[in-house]
């Protein structure tokens, strides 16, 4: 865990229940979590959450440190530094437009299923790996806060259907948490059905994030890292692909019927 500001978070947890003589099965007693949960948090193989540190800091009677502390100094600082401008943007759009033709978008992902993504190829350590799941799963609050933005996702039949990680059951629980995402009233989430041909989306994934003031940013992504670009013209581009790409999409309660078809794929 080294001396970044995480390792001192994830060290404080333990060094904080023990000094109030909890051990992790009877911290866990109290907030609600398993005692495998608060291990798995405390030796950083289970990401941190802001609600799970708020719990903390209730039982520990903290004044607060722990939820302060992610706010202030980690929680930015576990995603890559080319993530982090993004993320500002993510949480100040009041509209998101997401096209994947690959995987389930980030903001739509469980847990597991991010973990086996970021693990695919064994391209990067266990500890970035981590470190990126925890980043994605906080992204994802921005969909359940209170004024979340309009959150519109066109995904690729072949998502549905792509084995990721190897693991069935992983694959149908993600299916279903994207079914209950679909039931949120800001959340569209809308498939290109299976067996069309070619179409200007397939290029590569990307994201349209609208400002309050109309200003419009995009999310392309490559295989090291992603763009993002704000000029009229590149901007005039992505918008064409998003446009192409709606004229490809089943409607809303038809694409949610295709998913619910594909979750009994999986079990």
């Amino acid at each position: 865990m080294g001396t970044s500001p995480m390792g001192f978070l994830l060290r404080e947890l333990r060094r904080q229940r023990i000094a109030a003589g909890l051990s992790q099965g009877a911290l866990g007693g109290r907030i609600n979590y398993s005692d495998t949960h608060v291990s798995g948090v405390e030796t950083g193989t289970r990401p941190v959450k802001e609600d799970y540190l708020q719990k903390i800091d209730e039982t520990l009677d903290t004044g607060g440190f722990f939820v302060g502390m992610w706010r202030d100094l980690v929680r930015d600082g576990i995603a890559p530094i080319w993530l982090r401008e993004w993320i500002e943007i993510e949480r100040d759009a009041v509209a998101l437009r997401w096209y994947e033709p690959a995987f389930v978008p980030g903001l739509l992902q469980t847990e597991s299923y991010a973990r086996a993504v970021l693990r695919t190829g064994g391209l990067l350590r266990a500890d970035v790996v981590e470190e990126r799941v925890q980043s994605r799963m906080e992204r994802q609050s921005v969909l359940t806060r209170d004024s979340p933005p309009r959150f519109y996702a066109v995904i690729d039949d072949a998502v549905l259907r792509r084995t990721v990680g190897n693991d069935r059951e992983m694959m149908r629980e993600q299916l279903e948490h994207i079914v209950a995402c679909a039931e949120r009233p800001h959340v569209h989430i809308h498939v290109v059905q299976a067996g069309e041909e070619l179409y200007p989306g397939l290029a590569g994934a990307f994201i349209i994030a609208e400002m309050p003031d109309a200003v419009r940013y995009a999310h392309l992504d490559h295989q090291v890292r992603a763009q993002i670009v704000d000029r009229p013209d590149d901007i005039a581009t992505v918008q064409a692909a998003w446009d192409a790409v709606r004229g490809e999409q089943l409607p809303r309660r038809q694409s949610l019927d295709v998913i619910k078809e594909a979750v009994k794929t999986w079990t």
